[in-house]
């Protein structure tokens, strides 16, 4: 077993160095020893794993899956080493985080650096998506959803809620209207984000009062930034989670009408691929914005 794993970690390197020869300087051993471990797993797995070429190696897609899939055992293997001795949070290596650009926003960018603070020799890479990259596909350790989850095979947990409000800016209404009832929002221009788990029709309500709307509007885009700039450019209202505007709420350059009206708080998760153990900097990351979300 201890062979497999060092001819899983010499995989690894060749995949990132992109030659035999820099992988065995990377590992300080011969590059015969790297092309017979290379040569073990392709047999092992009855699969070929890399190209070679004039120009050089390429990962055929087999390669490309089995790279993912061992590395992140191998970070499995090494924080749970960590973990038993009792050095579990001294979080190092590279961790992959996929963020809905809505919860994006919900994170303010001193309080991310203060994690990277407290873990020095972490490293993060944070991808913007709006939930269409694969978990397992594209390494990712974890992800940040808003809103119900369209697929419960993966793991997750959930880390707070995120009041939703009617926002436009003052320009807007004193142009088409303030609106008093939800009702009224039929007669305005709404920008709509649509969403996974998103919906045009929304329920307000205030004390025992409760009216049903659906929303209209010309512009339906499916990224959070492309709301904000037909926002902020005074062209409609939305209905939106307050972090999505913060700055722009704090200013007064956008604001929030009808506050006596409640709107169903959206959900927020943290999502883990399915079929691995939850990595210990995946796990302490889930933790450190589930108390900034409880914070708010």
């Amino acid at each position: 077993m201890m062979n497999k794993f060092a001819d899983f970690n010499t995989y690894i390197s060749v995949f990132e160095a992109g030659s035999f020869s820099a992988a065995a300087r990377r590992l300080n051993v011969g590059q015969p020893a790297v092309s017979k471990a290379i040569a073990r797993l392709e047999q092992q797995l009855q699969s070929r794993l890399l190209l070679r070429s004039t120009h050089g190696l390429q990962p055929t897609e087999a390669g490309q899956q089995f790279y993912l899939r061992v590395k992140r055992i191998l970070e499995d293997v090494a924080e749970t080493e960590l973990a038993i001795c009792g050095a579990g949070k001294q979080l190092s290596g590279r961790l992959r985080v996929a963020s809905a650009a809505v919860f994006a926003r919900l994170i303010e960018l001193p309080d991310l650096t203060q994690f990277l603070y407290t873990h020095p020799a972490l490293e993060m890479d944070l991808l913007l998506d709006e939930g269409n990259l694969g978990l397992v596909e594209e390494g990712i350790d974890v992800a940040l959803r808003i809103g119900n989850l369209q697929d419960t095979s993966f793991t997750a947990r959930k880390l707070g809620m995120a009041k939703q409000w009617v926002l436009g800016t003052p320009a807007y209404f004193a142009a088409a209207g303030m609106p008093k009832v939800p009702r009224d929002l039929v007669q305005h221009e709404m920008v709509i984000h649509q969403r996974p788990g998103g919906h045009e029709r929304y329920v307000f309500k205030h004390q025992q009062q409760q009216q049903e709307v659906q929303l209209h509007g010309r512009v339906r885009v499916s990224a959070a930034e492309c709301v904000r700039e037909m926002v902020m450019a005074g062209f409609g209202a939305t209905v939106a989670c307050e972090g999505m505007f913060r700055t722009e709420l704090r200013n007064g350059t956008v604001v929030a009408i009808l506050p006596e009206w409640q709107l169903p708080a959206l959900e927020l998760w943290a999502v883990f691929p399915s079929g691995h153990l939850v990595s210990a900097k995946a796990r302490a990351f889930a933790d450190f914005i589930q108390q900034l979300m409880q914070r708010e």
